[in-house]
């Protein structure tokens, strides 16, 4: 069995995790280290622990804003911010689930959308999305009318159209992301 420190080395983004020094530059940088279960300085040292569900069932890559603050002033260039995206990438694939955070629910509905048309249907990505949130609209209602009072007013506004516009060669699109999860091993 492949060691979890192998296993994010050889995921895109997780190629420079061996160069950290531990000196905390990322961690001092990164404006949602607060907010994270475990900063970025903290997250290297578990991955080298072999501390995988610890790590990926965490919401610290989630919690990412792909600032990049932490890659541009990291002295080893292990690029901290390429490997939140790594993680959020072995998280999902390994079908680990992320409390105190809506990120993934989006990241599907936004892929979903693609898949079907070839490039993203506000309308129909942010329904999916809303309601794989069902059970928080439910317990807020206030929230839930407000979302509700916006995608009306960008409706009528011509700012948020009902029927998807499909691209010509969306089937090519579906065969190059194939091509892509076939590589990445997740078919």
């Amino acid at each position: 069995m492949v060691s979890f420190l192998n296993e994010v080395r050889s995921t895109p983004g997780g190629e420079h995790i061996l160069a950290c020094i531990q000196c905390g530059t990322c961690t001092g940088s990164c404006p949602m280290a607060a907010f994270m279960e475990y900063p970025p300085r903290k997250i290297i040292a578990m991955i080298r622990a072999g501390m995988r569900d610890e790590v990926l069932s965490s919401n610290s890559m989630w919690f990412c804003l792909s600032c990049y603050t932490c890659t541009a002033r990291c002295p080893k260039g292990v690029k901290p911010t390429d490997l939140a995206h790594a993680l959020e990438s072995l998280a999902s694939r390994h079908g680990f689930t992320i409390g105190g955070t809506r990120t993934p629910s989006m990241y599907r509905s936004f892929v979903d959308s693609i898949r079907a048309n070839g490039r993203v249907h506000e309308l129909g990505m942010m329904t999916r999305y809303y309601l794989s949130l069902t059970p928080d609209l439910l317990a807020h209602p206030v929230a839930t009318l407000k979302i509700a009072l916006l995608a009306l007013k960008l409706f009528t506004r011509k700012r948020l159209p009902m029927m998807s516009h499909r691209i010509k060669g969306r089937n090519d699109l579906s065969r190059i992301i194939q091509k892509f999860r076939e590589a990445r091993g997740t078919s």
